[in-house]
């Protein structure tokens, strides 16, 4: 008996992390699906190709063409979802003129 609670408390216990950083999902309209199939349509994109073997690199440029194109009209919340653009600098080494101008002349 004590080895079943054993198992099942470890089980609760590792599956605590799994439920903290669950996010609530916001469910997606079919409006807000056709719209987006019209952009990617505008974009270039064919979905009723007979060629699926470009299928990834069609729908891919389709996207990245959409997203150009709403962020050149300044729209950064078109659609749903975030900003696949990175704008971070994050991992990059950090200059020598940085580093002096925060921790001083080292």
């Amino acid at each position: 008996m004590k080895v079943i609670f054993a198992g099942i408390a470890t089980i609760a216990f590792l599956s605590i992390p799994l439920c903290a950083s669950a996010q609530p999902v916001t469910p997606v309209t079919r409006a807000q699906v056709k719209a987006e199939i019209v952009q990617l349509e505008k974009a270039g994109y064919n979905p009723a190709a007979k060629d699926n073997a470009r299928y990834p690199g069609d729908i891919q440029a389709a996207e990245s063409r959409v997203a150009a194109q709403a962020s050149a009209d300044g729209n950064t919340g078109a659609g749903y979802g975030g900003s696949s653009a990175g704008t971070a600098d994050a991992g990059q080494p950090i200059s020598n003129a940085t580093r002096q101008s925060i921790y001083g002349h080292r």
